[in-house]
């Protein structure tokens, strides 16, 4: 198992099978104003890599969007609606289809309102996850080992929770659901970036 980091894209001859994790590290949780600074990668198979974009990047790493842009190859995020905004606000990717932990888990998991990455990975496999640098400044001149040992954690594990997720929604008969509001997903990361993050756009209030 080891990581890898990359300046502005993926190499050509990375070569990345099946599902994808995806996860980003931004500036702040505002996407048009706080530049995306690192995308995280893995196929599960024990390998992580790090994308970091400087802050007078173009954000051209057509590598990278071809991966994130194949419509026939699944990626894995814990909340994906930031993630996919970031993406495609950057990167010009709608990054689907998609699987999201955090929806699986809220459909699943109804028995808690703990429903962060670092829980998941608790109480479904049994790993410790350090979020000491979940914070932390993403757009410095140094990305350093902590930082970077933190950015792969966040994508190491979704392979493994999306199996573990999955069962369940099916035991409880809640796949066609979920499944439902992963397709919509890509949607609602453009509603954030339209304009319209904090409104439900379909309750029945005018505000």
């Amino acid at each position: 198992m080891a990581v890898y980091f990359h300046e502005e894209d993926l190499p050509a001859d990375v070569v990345l099978e099946g599902p994808v994790a995806v996860d980003t590290e931004t500036m702040g949780l505002i996407t048009p104003r706080d530049r995306l600074c690192v995308v995280q990668i893995s196929d599960g198979g024990g390998d992580e890599h790090l994308v970091r974009f400087n802050p007078d990047s173009e954000y051209e790493a057509p590598n990278l969007a071809a991966i994130l842009g194949d419509p026939d190859r699944v990626k894995l995020y814990h909340f994906a609606r930031f993630d996919l905004a970031a993406i495609e606000h950057y990167l010009g990717v709608t990054a689907a289809p998609v699987f999201c932990t955090k929806i699986a888990s809220k459909l699943v998991r109804t028995y808690t309102d703990r429903h962060g990455l670092k829980n998941l990975v608790e109480e479904l496999l049994g790993e410790n996850l350090s979020k000491h640098q979940q914070s932390s400044d993403w757009g410095g001149p140094v990305i350093t080992e902590a930082q970077r040992d933190y950015a792969a954690s966040d994508v190491r594990y979704l392979h493994r929770l999306k199996d573990e997720l999955e069962k369940r929604l099916k035991r409880e008969g809640r796949m066609e659901l979920a499944q439902a509001c992963f397709d919509f997903l890509p949607h609602r990361a453009r509603l954030d970036l339209a304009g319209w993050p904090d409104h439900d756009i379909f309750s029945h209030a005018s505000a």
